[in-house]
């Protein structure tokens, strides 16, 4: 039995933005299952819900220090499913109802340090600190830094998990120093120093035992100048330290046979009748032409450039002219949902532009829809995806990272493959592809087929966590 100590900004259903709180919902129960005692660390906010607050169990606190300063950390308990969990409590940096804010330097500062200092007094020294972006980035070199001489914490393994390289925590260097008590040593062109910055996800990179990125096909891009984010050097140079692990989805959330959010339960043996009901009565809730014959596509997505709404936003006029319907579910920048919005009040029978989070809508967009665009200029992994043939909803998917691991394109001859797919970053391209995928939709056999074997496709967390799994055992 190994002990696995995940350390995490967002954790589902506690408190999540994205795909990174989706995987710490999943990931922790999947390696504890494997046998594995696993504890995960996240911070107490605010908008917890009541529920998981009444459940978590007081057990300590204690005074961490950022700088010269001396700041309160309380330590609540929970035990959920297996796993056991700390939330890191102080109210002037957790207590509102924010996971990010203006000073997350200061606030990520103080939970890195108290992620190490509270192992002590839980009197549970771990195998592996398993951190997970650069919000945990610090904790590598703060272990080198300041604990290295002490023996609870030596021999201590860590594993850093990018799941964006594009967000890195940049920071002035004075105000690193401040804060994690670093000596400049730790700030040079090899360690921390980042065109004249302090980088915390570099932190990670260059003091971790072993870095992992959320998908093959992303790990290898990622040492290349497209993708590396300006951390091209470093990553080809921890390169026989680092592999992609793909995310995994929760079936016991996204199945449509089991699912209680969405109008009609379906499965993979009868899903034709499912799916049109489902999609006819979210046509009449969101105001759209109700006819069950018309192609509908989806996006259940953040709102922002590297998702591709750029190219999309050149054939959208295009597309808005066609025989299609299109439901949009998101927030993020406003001139992309603004976007959304035009299109959907000039063509309010094809386009409903749903700009808000709303996690029932979600599930009843991946139900209802016939296909999925995610056309990313770069995608670490995805999981709309997986979510999207899981409930028989076929994607159209630039190939690129997650998307390139999980998609296969179809091929009309062998009757292979699970989605359809465009390589270059080209707004032509994509309109080919959306076309094509319209053209076989035509032909009701060849679509059952293809939606058929996208549903039985397995994307379970058992096989990221055993992946996992050898990795641990790999650095131990």
């Amino acid at each position: 039995m190994k002990k696995i100590y995940m350390v995490s900004s967002e954790v589902s259903p506690f408190a999540k933005t994205g795909g990174l709180g989706d995987v710490l919902g999943s990931l922790p129960e999947a390696i504890a299952k494997l046998g594995n005692d696993v504890r995960v660390v996240m911070p107490k906010y605010g908008l917890i819900a009541p529920e998981y607050v009444e459940q978590m169990e007081f057990l300590f606190f204690i005074y961490v220090p950022v700088g010269w300063r001396n700041k309160y950390c309380g330590v609540f308990e929970l035990q959920k499913n297996g796993v056991t969990y700390y939330f890191i409590d102080n109210e002037y940096y957790f207590g509102d109802p924010h996971i990010y804010k203006w000073n997350d330097l200061e606030r990520f500062s103080f939970f890195a340090r108290a992620a190490v200092q509270i192992l002590q007094n839980l009197k549970w020294r771990p195998d592996i600190i398993h951190c997970h972006d650069w919000q945990a980035g610090a904790i590598p070199v703060l272990l080198d830094a300041h604990y290295r001489k002490d023996m609870f914490y030596s021999g201590i393994k860590t594993i850093f998990t990018i799941h964006n390289l594009a967000y890195q925590g940049i920071y002035d260097i004075d105000t690193v120093k401040d804060f994690l008590s670093l000596k400049d040593s730790y700030f040079t062109n090899d360690k921390l120093e980042f065109h004249g910055g302090a980088n915390l996800l570099k932190a990670g990179l260059v003091y971790s035992d072993y870095i992992t990125t959320v998908s093959p096909t992303y790990s290898e891009e990622i040492k290349s100048e497209a993708y590396d984010e300006g951390l091209e050097g470093l990553l080809r140079a921890r390169a026989n330290s680092l592999c992609g692990i793909i995310n995994g989805i929760n079936y016991d959330e996204y199945s449509p046979k089991t699912d209680k959010l969405i109008f009609e339960n379906y499965d993979s043996r009868n899903f034709a009748a499912g799916k049109r009901n489902n999609k006819l009565f979210l046509q009449e809730e969101l105001g759209l032409e109700v006819n069950p014959d018309i192609p509908m596509f989806g996006i259940v997505s953040r709102l922002v450039g590297q998702k591709g709404f750029g190219l999309l936003g050149e054939i959208l006029p295009a597309l808005s002219q066609m025989d299609i319907q299109l439901v949009i579910l998101g927030t993020g920048d406003e001139q992309i949902e603004n976007m959304f919005r035009h299109e959907a009040w000039c063509n309010p029978s094809k386009i409903s532009a749903n700009i808000t989070f709303n996690n029932t809508l979600a599930h009843k967009i991946y139900a209802s829809c016939d296909m999925f665009l995610m056309p990313s200029l770069f995608e670490p992994c995805g999981l709309s995806q997986m979510i999207s043939l899981s409930y028989g909803t076929i994607p159209i998917v630039r190939e690129t990272g997650g998307l390139a691991d999980t998609i296969q394109p179809y091929n009309e001859f062998d009757d292979i493959g699970n989605g359809f797919t465009f390589a270059a970053a080209n707004s032509a391209d994509m309109m080919f592809t959306i076309k094509r995928a319209l053209e076989f939709y035509k032909n009701k056999t060849a679509w059952k087929s293809l939606v058929r074997r996208g549903m039985k496709e397995n994307f379970s967390w058992d096989n990221s966590a055993k992946s996992y799994e050898e990795i641990y055992e790999k650095i131990l």
